[in-house]
């Protein structure tokens, strides 16, 4: 499983990263959201990696 946390704001990324944080279901700072570890949500993470916190447990 992985947790993904949103730490920096939305304003100022592209509309395709913001689609992208929606997705992930982060619309909100300091907002979590646990994910199992698919090929999908991989490519999603490394997407917005700058924007966000990854944690594996």
């Amino acid at each position: 499983m992985i947790t993904v946390k949103l730490l920096r704001s939305r304003i100022g990324c592209s509309p395709a990263q913001r689609k992208t944080l929606e997705a992930l279901g982060l619309k909100r700072i300091r907002q979590e959201n646990t994910f199992e570890e698919i090929p999908s949500v991989t490519g999603m993470i490394e997407k917005v990696k700058h924007l966000i916190e990854v944690t594996k447990s």
